[in-house]
């Protein structure tokens, strides 16, 4: 399937492959085509299998060409662990 720019009918999956029972925070960080990085709020969807998920709103997908996201954990004792990155490409809307 492919995503568009400026598409907001979107769900981010990611897995993190641990477990993610009691942990402090979850996000999405990403770097967009243009270098700009960033990060959006995450849930999980399954502690046990290490599935977190973000919500497209509008706006958020603004840039085509090729984006990177990945995981990033805070665990309840401070430790950190990032995930290694997935690369999608993010189409202009007729093409």
């Amino acid at each position: 399937m492919k995503i568009f720019k400026g598409q907001s009918a979107l769900r981010i999956t990611l897995k993190t492959f641990c477990d993610l029972d009691g942990i402090n925070s979850a996000v999405i960080r990403y770097r967009k085509p243009n270098g700009k990085k960033g990060e959006l709020a995450a849930a999980v969807g399954d502690a046990e299998t290490g599935i977190i998920f973000h919500e497209v709103i509008e706006g958020e997908i603004d840039v085509s060409g090729w984006w990177a996201f990945w995981a990033f954990i805070t665990f309840s004792d401070g430790r950190t662990a990032a995930g290694e990155a997935s690369k999608v490409y993010v189409w202009l809307e007729g093409k």
